[in-house]
């Protein structure tokens, strides 16, 4: 009983990690860096679902498309101000490509946790639920019903995502500028546009997660550094830049946490992720699901 319990938790809380992860990796295969301001976005959506929903009197189920809006706009911001000198024929700076990522994302990081503190205030705040149902059994597994609708909505968000990406013409130009940029572009494609449509949806991602968990933890202005540090976990073990293996490694990773925090301890259920990564880094860096490069 206990086991099932577990293994459901750990699936649920998989499935938000994989709205995290799942658009850092798209990044990383498109762009090769790290967005170290990945989890800001995780926090712009817990915010603005808390306070549209608060502040607004508004349906929680508007607050949801609107912390999604919210980071998608974000991150098209980020990729059209800050990201495209890395692609787009920009003079050098003096800068390599990996540190001008590295300086400009950590430095965003740092900006939007202030901004938000300054605007808001270091209070944190717990959202509304989607769903009014405290706790109910399903089979023999107890779940409340916040995370039970969370995790619906998470699915029904990924399940969307892989078939825009199979399917769709904007989806199989995600896999080919993935593939290989400069063939991407003289076959036609607009390598530009397509970036910025892959930030757009990594900060839809982060911010519908941070949304979702809102409910359920306090935001508050540094809420986004364990989810970021999970994504990075997650990212690795997936394979960097494997979208589907950053959706196998985040319910791997979990689960994984569910099991650990009760047989072993919950005090360290946290750095559970970070003795995987450094497992992962030194027994096989590629991954556990993919090739380093690999997006699709």
């Amino acid at each position: 009983m206990l086991a099932l319990d577990l293994l459901a938790n750990g699936l649920i809380y998989g499935c938000f990690y994989a709205l995290m992860a799942v658009g850092l990796a798209m990044i990383f295969g498109v762009l090769k860096i790290v967005n170290f301001a990945h989890g800001e976005f995780f926090m712009i959506g817990a915010y603005t679902y808390v306070l549209v929903s608060l502040k607004l009197g508004v349906s929680p189920w508007i607050a949801l498309p609107g912390a999604a809006l919210a980071g998608a706009l974000l991150g098209w911001a980020v990729e059209r101000l800050l990201m495209r000198p890395l692609y787009a024929g920009y003079a050098s700076w003096g800068f390599m490509k990996d540190e001008y990522a590295v300086v400009v994302t950590f430095g965003l990081s740092l900006l939007l946790i202030n901004l938000v503190d300054k605007a808001v205030g270091p209070y944190s705040f717990r959202g509304e639920p989607l769903i009014d149902v405290s706790r109910f059994a399903l089979g023999p597994i107890m779940l409340t019903g916040q995370k039970a609708i969370a995790a619906v909505v998470a699915v029904l968000v990924m399940v969307a995502l892989a078939l825009f990406i199979k399917r769709s013409v904007w989806g199989k130009q995600i896999q080919a500028v993935a593939q290989n940029r400069l063939g991407a572009s003289l076959a036609g494609i607009d390598a530009t546009r397509t970036t910025s449509l892959i930030f757009i949806i990594s900060g839809m991602l982060a911010a519908l997660s941070g949304a979702l968990l809102a409910p359920l933890i306090n935001p508050s202005p540094d809420i986004g550094a364990f989810p970021a540090v999970k994504s990075y976990v997650i990212v690795v073990l997936g394979g960097m830049g494997s979208m589907w293996g950053a959706m196998l490694a985040a319910l791997i990773l979990g689960v994984s946490e569910a099991f650990f925090s009760v047989y072993i301890s919950y005090d360290y259920r946290d750095a559970f992720g970070l003795i995987i990564l450094v497992l992962v880094l030194l027994l096989r860096p590629q991954g556990l699901f993919g090739e380093k490069g690999r997006t699709v």
